[in-house]
């Protein structure tokens, strides 16, 4: 099993999937996008943020969110959102969690707040201006942060 999922619903920009591929890779995570992409699974961009580290990539592509749901029946699934209310920091992860980032231009679906509001984390911004951070640094935010409590980065393979 996998450590953590990371699942990005209607991603738009090639290089954001990229490199979020390429993190997923690194961390031993996998990776779930719901379509509809707003690229190209072989989009020149998206291979050149993931740079070789593509070929590797555990990726999983879904048509809609329902058949997420229906392909991961039980999965334990946090959203990240800056319309949440609680910090990331304050979620307890465990190994195999599912964490889940909206689109770059619109975040989650009205109706994904409404049904998981109860699941919603908040990556804290405490800058004068700012409106979201980036999605690929977001989402390398939460998994380390995952991470560090679940202790998965003392488990590396090769001891380092």
């Amino acid at each position: 099993m996998k450590p953590f999922n990371i699942v990005l619903c209607e991603p738009e920009i090639p290089q954001n999937t990229g490199t979020i591929g390429r993190l997923a890779v690194s961390t031993n995570t996998r990776l779930h996008l719901i379509e509809p992409l707003g690229f190209l699974l072989d989009e020149k961009h998206l291979k050149r943020a993931g740079m070789d580290y593509w070929q590797y990539l555990d990726l999983h592509v879904y048509p809609d969110w329902e058949a997420f749901l229906r392909q991961n029946p039980g999965a334990r699934m946090t959203f990240f959102s800056t319309h949440a209310e609680v910090s990331y920091f304050d979620e307890t992860y465990q190994e195999g969690d599912y964490l889940v980032f909206g689109r770059e231009s619109a975040g989650l679906t009205p109706e994904m707040y409404a049904r998981y509001h109860d699941r919603l984390r908040l990556i804290p911004m405490p800058g004068e201006f700012h409106r979201s951070l980036n999605l690929a640094n977001s989402a390398s935010i939460v998994l380390y942060e995952a991470m560090r409590q679940t202790r998965s980065l003392w488990d590396l393979p090769d001891g380092r």
